[in-house]
């Protein structure tokens, strides 16, 4: 199993994850947080097109995740997996002939890939993030959250790799010129994630098989990739766990998990 994140951040998100079995592929679409010609642009980049995909799963229903699912499912015909609560907050009937629902904890299948959808705290109506498995390896792909909980934890403990969302240094944000209310909203709750916040999910995490990190949804005014770096590897201290980072124009090469 493989993966490639198409552009990480603020602009737009996505990630393929590719699983070959007996020589038979399957590739999942996570999020498309860009327009059309965009996101092809990006999937031509890693040598792929619409085409190639066999499903979308889209995590939660802000722009920059959701972007142009209709478009694409309309055009390469793609079911397109999302909980309940974002289809709601969608609110756009010209995707369910495509539309599948994924729900917490139940698994779903895209060809021999097998996908475990999990709830988060973030503030959207019902966001889902996800693992990925081939049978052999697992694949954790966690953005846009606002802390780490038991659940989110509990569903991690197998990943080999793990896309991970390191929105913001602390105090880089504080003394931003943000407003109050946007400050109060990215550090509550449902926000999203400080480096230490992510820090503290991979110190609990070191003693797993995980070997791979992807750091992920990096705020361009409000973290840099040495901080976010930084944070993890203070984290996992001593281990020969790899760190990369995702940024919003590349995203990342493909990465074998």
């Amino acid at each position: 199993m493989r993966f490639k994140s198409l552009g990480s951040g603020s602009t737009g998100n996505a990630t393929v994850v590719e699983s070959t079995v007996n020589g038979h592929t399957h590739r999942l679409l996570v999020d498309c947080g860009f327009g059309i010609r965009q996101l092809e642009q990006r999937l031509a980049q890693a040598g792929l097109c619409a085409a190639d995909l066999d499903a979308v799963f889209i995590t939660h229903e802000h722009a920059d995740h959701i972007g142009c699912v209709r478009q694409l499912a309309q055009r390469a015909q793609l079911p397109v997996w999302m909980s309940q609560g974002t289809r709601s907050a969608l609110n756009d009937t010209d995707i369910d002939p495509w539309l599948c629902i994924a729900r917490d904890g139940e698994a779903l299948a895209v060809g021999h890939l097998q996908v475990m959808p999990f709830t988060v705290p973030h503030d959207a109506r019902e966001p889902l993030q996800l693992t990925c498995s081939d049978g052999t390896a697992t694949l954790g792909v966690l953005t846009d959250l606002g802390h780490i909980t038991a659940h989110v934890t509990h569903h991690l403990q197998g990943c080999y790799a793990l896309l991970l969302e390191c929105n913001h240094d602390a105090a880089l944000l504080a003394a931003s010129g943000y407003p109050l209310f946007l400050k109060q909203r990215i550090t509550g709750r449902h926000g999203h994630l400080a480096n230490e916040e992510a820090a503290s999910l991979l110190a609990a995490l070191r003693a797993g098989p995980l070997r791979q990190v992807v750091a992920a949804h990096l705020s361009l005014q409000n973290n840099t990739p040495e901080l976010a770096r930084q944070a993890l590897v203070n984290a996992l201290g001593p281990s020969d766990c790899g760190i990369i980072l995702a940024d919003a124009e590349h995203g990342t090469d493909w990465l074998t998990v």
